[in-house]
């Protein structure tokens, strides 16, 4: 019988799923809650050259050390597949009990970035993000409907996240001798500037949308200067300004 699903309109992204959900279906048998799509092929500005796959995995109880080291070794296998989404792969971890009782940031949980291992870390001040992107805009892979785990997330909770997102940033770039040099990248400035809009989008009306949906929003609500910075910056209009 064929299991294949379809969950996306890219038939290369869709095997890649169908890859995923086979193999976390083997490795957590009844403990996988759920398979969720959020990122950009979620929100619709999923571009198949540059983006990556972004995956909420929801489970029904924390990943012992066993179950950890047989993922981890599954995610290796695939980056070192000759698949083009080998090193796309951006995916966290996470119980289901999180959500019912509020995932707070700072929770260790099994994640991975694209081009890097799986490991256990915090989750961010962006997880209230994904939350809310998976409560109102996730694909799923496989699993139920994930809305009724999603506690109401006040528009307190965004701000204060966003203003922890800003911060962070503020502090890399004047700590982290690093941080500039990236940020004259243009693929790094696009990045910022459309993630700060969304942030800024995501506080205004308590949901989210696409990076340039948001950016788009931010230029008719903001006007000048902010318009042409954020055409600038997009690489649509001259230079941005250093």
């Amino acid at each position: 019988m064929d299991h294949s699903i379809s969950p996306t309109p890219y038939a290369d992204v869709n095997l890649v799923l169908d890859h995923f959900r086979s193999q976390l279906e083997t490795l957590l048998q009844r403990d996988l809650f759920g398979i969720y799509l959020v990122g950009s092929l979620a929100l619709g500005d999923f571009k198949p050259r540059s983006s990556d796959i972004d995956l909420i995995v929801v489970t029904t109880t924390a990943i012992v050390p066993d179950r950890f080291a047989a993922l981890k070794h599954m995610h290796e296998q695939f980056a070192a597949s000759d698949s083009d989404w080998a090193k796309k792969i951006e995916a966290i971890y996470v119980p289901d009990s999180t959500f019912r009782h509020g995932a707070e940031s700072g929770l260790d949980c099994p994640q991975i970035e694209k081009g890097a291992s799986l490991a256990l870390a915090p989750l961010e001040e962006d997880w209230l993000f994904h939350s809310l992107t998976m409560r109102d805009h996730s694909a799923i892979v496989t699993g139920v409907d994930p809305r009724p785990l999603i506690n109401t997330i006040k528009v307190s909770e965004l701000q204060t996240a966003a203003s922890k997102i800003v911060d962070g940033w503020t502090k890399q770039a004047a700590d982290d001798p690093t941080w500039l040099p990236w940020l004259r990248k243009r693929s790094a400035q696009m990045f910022v500037v459309q993630t700060l809009c969304r942030l800024l989008y995501t506080v205004a009306t308590e949901s989210v949308a696409s990076k340039p949906f948001a950016a788009e929003w931010v230029q008719k609500c903001y006007r000048e200067p902010w318009a042409t910075f954020i055409v600038q910056s997009l690489g649509k209009l001259g230079q941005p300004g250093r």
